[in-house]
């Protein structure tokens, strides 16, 4: 016969187990789907995480919405690319959101651009020269070196913000890491044929990839950055070719691809879609594929007459 007190005891201690709140996730609020991805990657179960921008989305071009404030106001750490890539609404959205937490210079405040060595710094600021960044150029993701060397800081900036759960943090960046050098010793291999292969680009945005692959910018389809590209000025790009010729015209997938098609009637060389970010592509649902497509539709394009 069960007594009453030993009845008491098994009914109550589930009461109290229930009673012991889960552990909640980290929250993540990513500004672009590549550092969405990373961090997820780097946090597994541990990190709940909201990206304020699609890969079809301009993310020089992003309102600060409500949805993303409130994102913004609930939010443990931000993970941006910084470099000014945000300048015209992640400042407003921090203020508004009134989390002091994520704020500059706050250990919940992350800025990728800040921890790889940026191109095309220019020498001198004129806004007449248009969307010129004054850190450099702000499209670091295009190179998986750049990943690697934001993967060890954001997994060392994870550890620090939830401090309880650091060596979990640090298994995934062993993990992570582990495997993109793995991938980047493939792509690498893989890449060998692009290497002095000439381009051009319809916006600034690809010369952290040309850096990795050593591939060659002869023109941009941009009469200046973030300018749309005009009838006169791609008419100087086609004579240009003349003289110069390129194997491919790359634009990014949040871009309308009408001059890039243009040039490629117009100079018989392939117009390239570039994911750009995850998502970008049916192929890019994750880093992994973002440049495994990427180099796929390269190589594919460098290989045609």
């Amino acid at each position: 016969m069960i007594k009453p007190r030993n009845v008491l005891v098994a009914l109550t201690i589930p009461m109290l187990l229930l009673a012991i709140p889960a552990h909640a996730a980290l929250r993540v609020f990513a500004c672009e789907p590549e550092w969405g991805a990373l961090a997820q990657e780097l946090g597994g179960k541990l990190v709940d995480v909201s990206v304020a921008t699609s890969a079809l989305q301009d993310p020089h071009q992003i309102q600060a919405k409500p949805s993303l404030i409130a994102r913004a106001r609930s939010a443990d750490l931000v993970v941006c690319t910084g470099a000014e890539l945000e300048i015209g609404w992640l400042p407003v959205l921090l203020q508004q959101s009134g989390n002091a937490k994520v704020q500059p210079g706050q250990p919940g405040n992350f800025a990728a651009a800040d921890y790889v060595h940026k191109l095309d710094v220019p020498t001198q600021l004129d806004r007449s020269q248009g969307d010129v960044h004054a850190a450099g150029n702000p499209h670091i993701q295009t190179d998986p070196r750049n990943i690697a060397l934001v993967a060890t800081a954001l997994g060392v900036r994870l550890q620090q913000v939830d401090a309880a759960n650091a060596a979990e943090y640090a298994k995934h960046l062993t993990d992570f890491s582990q495997r993109w050098q793995q991938a980047m010793t493939r792509w690498n291999s893989e890449a060998a044929p692009l290497r002095g292969v000439a381009v051009v680009s319809q916006h600034k945005a690809f010369v952290y990839l040309y850096d990795w692959l050593g591939m060659k910018e002869v023109a941009v389809l941009e009469p200046k950055p973030g300018v749309e590209p005009t009838a006169s000025h791609l008419q100087e790009v086609l004579t240009q070719l003349k003289t110069t010729p390129a194997r491919m015209a790359l634009y990014s997938a949040y871009q309308d691809p009408r001059a890039a098609e243009w040039l490629s009637k117009n100079a018989g060389v392939p117009a390239v879609k570039v994911p750009f970010t995850v998502g970008g592509t049916d192929g890019a649902k994750d880093l992994f594929g973002l440049y495994e497509d990427t180099l796929q539709r390269l190589l594919s394009a460098g290989a045609q007459k």
